[in-house]
Order: C-alpha cells, then sequence, then structure tokens
C-alpha cells in the first residue's frame, strides 16, 4: 500500500510540475517577449551618397568657442532613418581653409555616432572599419554634440520632422553648443 500510494504521489507532483510549466509558457515574460523589455538595435542598410556635398545647402553651425574649426551640415543629404539613425554629410573646414567632407549617423537614444565615409577624389569612400562610438561633449570639436543636442535629437529620441531640423539648424538660433537643461534650469 505505501509503495501505491508513493507512485501515485510522484505521479500528482510529477502532473503539478507539468502543468505549472505549461501555465508558464504564455507568460511573455518567460517566453521572451516582453512587451516593456528594451528593443535590440538592429541598423537598416546605409547606402553611401551618390553625390559631393552641395555648396548652395551647406548650413554653418556653431560648435563650441574653443574650435578652430569651421562646420556646416549638408541640409539635402539629412536622412532620418527608420531605424533610428539621423545620416546626413558634414564639411569640416580647418583654419587655412582645407575641407573634409564626411558621411556620419547620430543615434539619439544612445548618444552614439558613426562614420560611413568619407568624399575623397571626387568620390564616397566607405570606412570599413566603422563602427558606433560615443558621442563626446567635453573636446572642443564636438561637432556630433552640437547636431545632437542642437537639430537631430529631442533629448533621448530622433527627431523625426525634417523642417524641425532645418529651423533648429538656423545659425541665428541654434543652441547646439550648449547642453539642453531640465525643467529646473540645471544641465
Amino acid at each position: 500500500m505505501t509503495l501505491t500510494l508513493r507512485r501515485t504521489s510522484i505521479y500528482f507532483c510529477s502532473a503539478i510540475i507539468s502543468l505549472s510549466l505549461i501555465a508558464c509558457a504564455g507568460d511573455p515574460m518567460e517566453s521572451g517577449l516582453d512587451p516593456f523589455a528594451p528593443m535590440v538595435f538592429k541598423e537598416g542598410a546605409t547606402a553611401m551618397p551618390l553625390n559631393p556635398p552641395n555648396k548652395a545647402t551647406l548650413v554653418p553651425f556653431y560648435v563650441s568657442q574653443h574650435t578652430i574649426f569651421k562646420f556646416a551640415v549638408d541640409t539635402d543629404s539629412i536622412l532620418i532613418g527608420a531605424d533610428g539613425v539621423t545620416r546626413y554629410i558634414v564639411v569640416l573646414t580647418n583654419p587655412s581653409g582645407g575641407q573634409q567632407a564626411q558621411y556620419e549617423g547620430i543615434r539619439c537614444d544612445s548618444f552614439q555616432w558613426r562614420l560611413y565615409g568619407t568624399f575623397e577624389n571626387q568620390a564616397w569612400k566607405e570606412n570599413p572599419l566603422s563602427t558606433w562610438r560615443g558621442i563626446q561633449s567635453n573636446v572642443p570639436n564636438r561637432y556630433q554634440a552640437s547636431l545632437a543636442q542642437g537639430a537631430f535629437c529631442n533629448f533621448n529620441s530622433q527627431e523625426k520632422n525634417i523642417k524641425t531640423i532645418i529651423r533648429a539648424l538656423n545659425p541665428n538660433g541654434f543652441t547646439g553648443g550648449t547642453k539642453p537643461t531640465n525643467s529646473f534650469g540645471v544641465q
């Protein structure tokens, strides 16, 4: 009789454990489909621009009082990607007048930038070692931080309206050289 009771007890416990596991299978927390979990970033395909920077649509922007370079963004090149990346052509001018054009992207959610390629010998050259890097706010040539804070990002989310971006890039009202403040005025 004890052997029968013991077997029944084992079958009963096994049934309870099996039912518990089946009940948990529909739970999003257990199945890995948590709707509140952060999404894993998946970058879309990025093609290099077909044309050089358009001098007619280059808009200069302020970076910092400590920089010796001048910076301008080609507003015709700005692409607001569905993957959360804003891509653009930036033209850097050194003090002697030499220029370099770069095709880059900014992610607002992680405050990162990526160099896709450079314009060399009248053609775009892709950067094969391109990776996402953190945007630095404390260096003199912090132009990615200026673009992110002044035009491309709305705090940590991507600005989706191209007209808002172009309006924000207006040299008379551009705020990219300063950090945004919170509602208490604290930087």
